[in-house]
């Protein structure tokens, strides 16, 4: 038990950020413990895409397959049962991701080891000791595993910043049988339709939470986007309404925005929220709630009706443009 394996999610050709992010998390957690780092790359035809991967582990576990050309979790599974059992690494990471939430929860019950999900933060001592959100991300806890294997853990994303150590990395290529094909089969990806506005590749950013109240306030926070020549955006529960396109959602589950100005408008600010803004160079918050979450990332911010606060900045914005 000398190393710490981080899965590679991959898709359509592309490396997904979060294995940089488990990459670089699994080797600050190697450089204090002493443990090397092993990425597990499971496909067909992924070569190429591997080589990416140089620098950023001790070792890397090559598992290819035609039956695994596409993500099924079913033979993902068993390649993975089948490593663990082997190569018995001290912590086994995987995206917090809709990959990671249908993969690690069985793979954990089939293997009878721990497993904790949507870890903020990880520490590897004597023992495991994790923080992750609860209560909707109103509360972080702090939970220690006093387990002797393998443990799993699941990791948000976001809350590390990639990098590349530069490790000599030595490519390991293995063979696994992965048996009759399960009860899953991949179908066919479905792509979103293209909006014309792509949120993540904006400078100025007006999002709205729950605070707009209703749909029919919603033109009012887009008229002052439009003002500050910036996008419209939202956190979840404005999404869940169907008040506005899936598209437009900021947070772990929607997209991360990093612009230059974000104004949020009555979102409280839950953690999974902040994960998708909080890297943001200037971040104003207003909310009529002074306790709420978002104040405790928030440059600016104003505790106060929305509705007072919008008209006044969308007038203000307009006189200084039409000054200008």
């Amino acid at each position: 038990m000398s190393e710490i394996a981080v899965l590679v999610e991959h898709r359509l050709g592309e490396i997904r950020d979060i294995t940089f992010e488990m990459l670089a998390k699994a080797n600050q957690l190697a450089e204090k413990s002493g443990y090397r780092t092993t990425a597990i790359m499971i496909g067909k035809g992924v070569e190429d895409l591997a080589g990416k991967l140089k620098g950023y582990c001790d070792r890397l576990l090559l598992v290819e397959d035609e039956s695994m050309k596409f993500f099924v979790s079913d033979a993902y599974q068993k390649v993975l049962e089948d490593i663990v059992r082997e190569r018995r690494p001290r912590l086994l990471l995987i995206g917090h991701t809709s990959y990671g939430l249908e993969l690690a929860p069985s793979l954990a019950a089939s293997l009878n080891i721990p497993l904790i999900t949507g870890c903020t933060d990880i520490t590897l001592d004597e023992g495991v000791e994790v923080v992750r959100p609860v209560y909707g991300g109103k509360l972080l806890a702090r939970v220690e595993v006093n387990y002797p294997g393998t443990v799993i853990l699941t990791l948000s994303q976001g809350v590390v910043k990639p990098f590349n150590p530069g490790k000599e990395t030595e490519i390991i290529r293995k063979s696994v049988d992965v048996g009759e094909p399960g009860s899953k089969v991949f179908l066919e990806y479905v792509m979103p339709e293209e909006s014309e506005v792509d949120i993540s590749s904006a400078d100025v950013i007006v999002a709205v939470g729950r605070g707009i109240q209703d749909k029919s306030n919603i033109p009012q926070a887009e008229e002052l986007a439009k003002a500050l020549g910036g996008v419209l955006a939202c956190s979840r529960p404005i999404v869940d309404k169907g008040w506005l396109p899936q598209d437009r959602q900021v947070g772990s589950s929607g997209k991360t925005v990093k612009p230059k100005l974000y104004l949020a408008l009555g979102i409280s600010g839950a953690f999974q929220h902040i994960q998708g803004m909080k890297d943001s160079q200037l971040i104003i918050a207003v909310n009529k709630d002074p306790n709420a979450p978002i104040f405790n990332v928030a440059h600016y911010g104003v505790v106060e009706d929305l509705f007072r606060i919008v008209p006044v900045l969308i007038e203000k914005v307009r006189e200084a443009r039409g000054g200008g």
